[in-house]
């Protein structure tokens, strides 16, 4: 095993999980060490750890996230064996089929998500995470000062951010957000995602969408869209888009983006 597995295989022992006999390593994590590990009874399970966890609410928030998109949303998430401040076990999920049927399947999954879950704030009961980086979530009345605040201004601070933005970029970044309403429709909040890009779509073990790596909040459904949209998800997802405007369609819209904002691919 390599030095990253032999962690991994070190803290599901530490954990009480001593039928565990060795660890595989996954691909696909950026921010933590993953891998596939197998039971004496023969469950597989999946497993990741940071070598040094950000906070020690890391996968707690993690593991809560995958419970209310799973319960409050209905989208399929993996079940959480184990969550602890140095270890997150979960059930073992399938690599996604890139197929249209997939991906329409997909779509009606989050458009269900973001129809069933119309809030009247923005904001979570708690701070998250987006890998190693804190997401604020404190909760805010009106959206635009959400999203301005805890979704673009919140970055200036942090040390890349500052290193890659002069004086001007931040003075032209305020004066977006000072623009906002005027340039973005008023629309509610639902809960979302947070982290809805192609690399955190997977399938379940009977083949329907599932959805991994969560960094939840009620906000604007749009997040998950752009999310989507701008981290190059394959060709066959453009079918995503298209049916996800058409639900809404259907549904008459019900607090989410309005078909014009999806019904187009770039």
């Amino acid at each position: 095993m390599t030095e990253a597995t032999s962690m991994l295989l070190a803290r599901l022992h530490a954990a009480g999980l001593t039928d565990v006999g060795a660890v595989e390593p996954a691909s696909g994590g950026l921010a933590a060490t993953a891998g596939l590990a197998r039971r004496a009874d023969g469950t597989p399970l999946f497993v990741k750890a940071f070598g040094e966890p950000p906070a020690d609410d890391a996968f707690a928030t993690e593991a809560e996230g995958l419970r209310v998109l799973r319960e409050a949303g209905g989208a399929v998430t993996p079940e959480v064996v184990l969550a602890e401040r140095d270890l997150l076990v979960l059930s073992v999920l399938r690599p996604r089929p890139d197929t249209e049927a997939f991906w329409e399947e997909c779509a009606h999954a989050v458009a269900h998500l973001h129809t069933a879950t119309a809030h009247h704030r923005f904001g979570w009961h708690r701070d998250n995470w987006l890998g190693r980086r804190r997401q604020v979530n404190t909760w805010t009345d009106d959206g635009f000062e959400f999203f301005a605040r805890h979704r673009l201004l919140r970055w200036l601070e942090e040390p890349r951010v500052r290193e890659a933005l002069d004086a001007a970029d931040r003075r032209a970044l305020e004066r977006l957000c000072d623009r906002l309403p005027e340039l973005l429709p008023d629309r509610p909040a639902c809960l979302t995602h947070g982290d809805l890009w192609a690399q955190n779509v997977m399938a379940a073990p009977d083949g329907r969408p599932a959805l991994i790596d969560p960094a939840v909040s009620y906000t604007w459904a749009e997040v998950d869209l752009a999310h989507l949209w701008t981290t190059a998800p394959p060709p066959e997802a453009r079918v995503f888009f298209e049916r996800y405007a058409a639900v809404l369609t259907r549904a008459g819209g019900n607090g989410c983006p309005s078909s014009s904002c999806v019904s187009t691919w770039p």
